[in-house]
């Protein structure tokens, strides 16, 4: 009978780290998605509804969001989404062309030849997404490359510090909406970086990372949108 009492909590306990889970998950997916604007009221009631756990375990999440810099809670404003400032912006995209420079050299070291493979897979389908204008699925691919890239770097500390960066709430912020998508050169540059990572090429690597990350920076509106409340 104890057994069974002991079994039973147990499985009470994964269940509520998986709904845990699953709620921070999702929530920091739609963050990044871009669906929500900058310095939007996110509130318990809602959230508890949207993903069917308990007020505590998404007070939990929340508090893991606030850490993690995907929002903002402040007495009187209750919990919201983040909003930078023009000065944080520039600072944290700076700081991605840094990490992310880094990262591609590592790479060009350390990639296995079917991470290299991978790559050069995911830009076949990044080059058929823009010859047939499919925006979403050339953006999709752009993320996974730059994730294969960061994990074919091999270098933990370097990969926690560019996840820290919460870049992506940047670029969603600051976006150009009315400029062609994807950016003139954009698949050229990933090109480049793969070169170089074929060629075992570490500082070519972290020049052509260098080269592309600071000319997505530079396609930004780096000027506050209307209306958006100071970070």
């Amino acid at each position: 009978m104890q057994q069974d009492d002991t079994n039973e909590v147990a499985g009470e306990a994964k269940a509520s780290s998986t709904r845990y889970s699953q709620a921070y998950e999702g929530l920091r997916s739609l963050l990044l998605s871009g669906s929500v604007a900058p310095g939007t009221r996110l509130t318990e009631a809602d959230l508890t509804r949207m993903f069917t756990v308990s007020r505590s375990t998404m007070r939990a999440v929340l508090v893991r969001l606030a850490q993690e810099g995907y929002v903002t809670s402040e007495v009187n404003r209750g919990v919201r989404t983040r909003s930078f400032s023009v000065e944080e912006a520039v600072d944290i995209l700076e700081a991605r062309e840094t990490l992310e420079s880094a990262l591609a050299g590592k790479a060009a070291e350390r990639a296995t030849d079917e991470e290299i493979a991978d790559l050069r897979r995911t830009l076949a389908e990044m080059a058929e997404a823009r010859d047939r204008g499919d925006q979403e699925a050339y953006s999709r691919g752009n993320r996974r490359f730059h994730q294969q890239i960061k994990l074919a770097a091999h270098q933990n500390t370097l990969a926690r510090a560019y996840d820290a960066l919460v870049y992506p709430l940047v670029m969603r912020q600051y976006r150009n909406l009315s400029a062609p998508h994807p950016r003139s050169g954009s698949l050229e540059e990933h090109q480049a970086i793969l070169l170089s990572l074929v060629t075992r090429n570490p500082d070519a690597a972290v020049a052509a990372m260098r080269h592309h990350v600071g000319a997505a920076r530079r396609a930004l509106l780096l000027d506050p949108p209307p209306g958006t409340p100071p970070a």
